[in-house]
């Protein structure tokens, strides 16, 4: 298993395109860039744009519970 805590905020490679994370030691989860993984499987010009109007569709339809406050990372 890799150091963790010696690269704690690596960028990882997926489909050659990057995705920057962090490693959070207290919580021991690492947390990804969401807006990078969204470019990622979408090919989105504007991943950020993507992003806000998925978040505002989801409050539209009635779910809040996968609505954080959540601006561009996850935890994994």
């Amino acid at each position: 298993m890799p150091n963790k805590k010696a690269n704690n905020k690596a960028i990882v490679v997926f489909e050659n395109q990057p995705i920057h994370r962090l490693w959070n030691e207290k919580e021991e989860k690492w947390y990804f860039s969401v807006v990078d993984v969204i470019r990622i499987l979408t090919n989105s010009a504007n991943p950020q744009v993507y992003w806000r109007v998925f978040k505002k569709r989801l409050i539209d339809d009635g779910s809040s519970e996968t609505v954080t406050k959540c601006n561009g990372l996850i935890f994994l």
